[in-house]
């Protein structure tokens, strides 16, 4: 069916390598001094001390003493590809500002992976973005999970839809009230949602009562049937809110439909952490070096990972590029961690936990056997401001590398 979820084929295949002699740090595992990560066929197959992995003959080496070998990082929410860097309106693809409810678009239809974020990405660490549409709209669409390489969108995919991205608060209230239609307030906003929820639901009622009658059903919705994916528990639903009111409404809203919130943004999170903890909502926050640009943003605070990790939520980080770049993904880690997260905490929360809050687990966010061979080694600690991304592999394939010499970085060219 065409609102089912699919997964795209893998990016270099085929590739193998062993990075051999580093610190290696697969977030979910005990660290690994003098360490080799061994990836064949663009999967890895071993972790572990040097003595422990052997490396079999033609299997590429990359010496990493020295360095720091951690996964790819996995950016969960993002606009690479469709709010492109430096094309100002040709690159604008990620709103669709005429509907409130636009469930039924996919980010991926908008992707162009010429957009020079991409590369900043794989200098950044990131081998895995969330793409998602923007938040103009109350439902704005499916995302779709990326690698941050590859000839086309279709190459590049992980997952689709990996999430359905909805919005609360002022950027859908702002933009509606504009063309006077609803909604133009919080009330309109919510009322949207429920209104789109009970029509999916009478939507497939109305097939199955078809299907027992044996007479043809309802004509396709692809908006309704790709809520009923949220609805049912199939992808998570991920909610734009920033204000503690907005928080409070996004969970009032999943505790009556039942579906998986991932809350994001999170901006007054750390004002309702026991709330958050006790539903056991995870939260992308971010982002957080941005300014207050807006009223929503007014008790924005570095401060608000620490606290709410602990108060028991478990939280992943954005940069919500373009806001803040995408390369400086790792550095909301950084300053999280400055401001009182413990730093295995602030690795998880762009590794692991996006990954698991999205599904994609399986494949990306830690360095064990099974999971795809998106592979960073670094010059020194991540964490530390100084230290930079040397090399970067998507599935064992080698895709960046920075010049130390020059002070610039290459990406390969996925159509060469």
């Amino acid at each position: 069916m065409a609102t089912e979820g699919f997964t795209g084929p893998p990016v270099g295949a085929g590739r193998d390598v062993a990075l051999v002699g580093g610190r290696v740090v697969p977030v979910a595992g005990d660290v690994v001094e003098r360490g080799t990560v061994l990836v064949r066929d663009g999967a890895v197959v071993a972790v572990g001390r040097v003595d422990d992995v052997p490396v079999p003959e033609g299997v590429p080496v990359h010496d990493t003493s020295g360095r720091w070998v951690l996964p790819g990082f996995v950016e969960a929410h993002a606009h690479l590809g469709v709010l492109e860097d430096g094309e100002d309106w040709p690159g604008r693809d990620h709103n669709e500002t005429t509907d409130p409810n636009t469930a039924r678009l996919r980010a991926l239809d908008a992707v162009n992976p010429a957009d020079v974020a991409f590369v900043d990405a794989l200098g950044g660490g990131v081998t895995t973005v969330v793409v998602k549409p923007g938040s103009a709209n109350v439902v704005g669409g499916r995302t779709a999970a990326l690698k941050t390489w590859g000839r086309t969108a279709d190459d590049m995919l992980l997952k689709e839809p990996a999430s359905i991205k909805s919005a609360l608060g002022e950027n859908p209230k702002r933009v509606y009230s504009d063309q006077r239609r609803l909604p133009s307030t919080r009330m309109g906003v919510a009322a949207v949602l429920r209104d789109a929820f009970s029509r999916a639901r009478y939507h497939r009622l109305q097939q199955e009562q078809a299907r027992e009658k044996g007479e043809i059903g309802p004509p396709p919705d692809p908006t309704s049937e790709t809520l009923l994916l949220a609805l049912d528990g199939v992808v998570p639903w991920s909610q734009h809110a920033h204000r503690r009111d907005d928080i409070a409404t996004a969970v009032r809203l999943a505790r009556e439909h039942g579906y998986r919130l991932v809350l994001n943004h999170a901006t007054e999170g750390h004002m309702v952490a026991a709330e958050l903890a006790a539903a056991g909502v995870p939260c992308v926050v971010g982002p957080t070096l941005g300014s207050r640009g807006k009223v929503e943003l007014r008790h924005r605070t570095l401060r608000t990972p620490a606290l709410l990790a602990a108060a028991g939520v478990e939280v992943a980080l954005t940069t919500d590029h373009p806001v803040v770049p995408i390369a400086f993904l790792v550095h909301q880690a950084t300053f999280a961690v400055k401001e009182g997260l413990d730093r295995d905490v602030a690795l998880r929360a762009i590794t692991v936990n996006p990954a698991r809050f999205l599904g994609l687990d399986d494949r990306v966010g830690s360095l064990r056997p099974g999971l795809d061979g998106d592979v960073v080694v670094w010059d020194g600690d991540p964490l530390d401001v100084m230290s930079r991304a040397l090399t970067t592999y998507v599935q064992g394939r080698r895709v960046y590398d920075f010049d130390v010499e020059r002070m610039v970085g290459r990406a390969a060219d996925p159509w060469g």
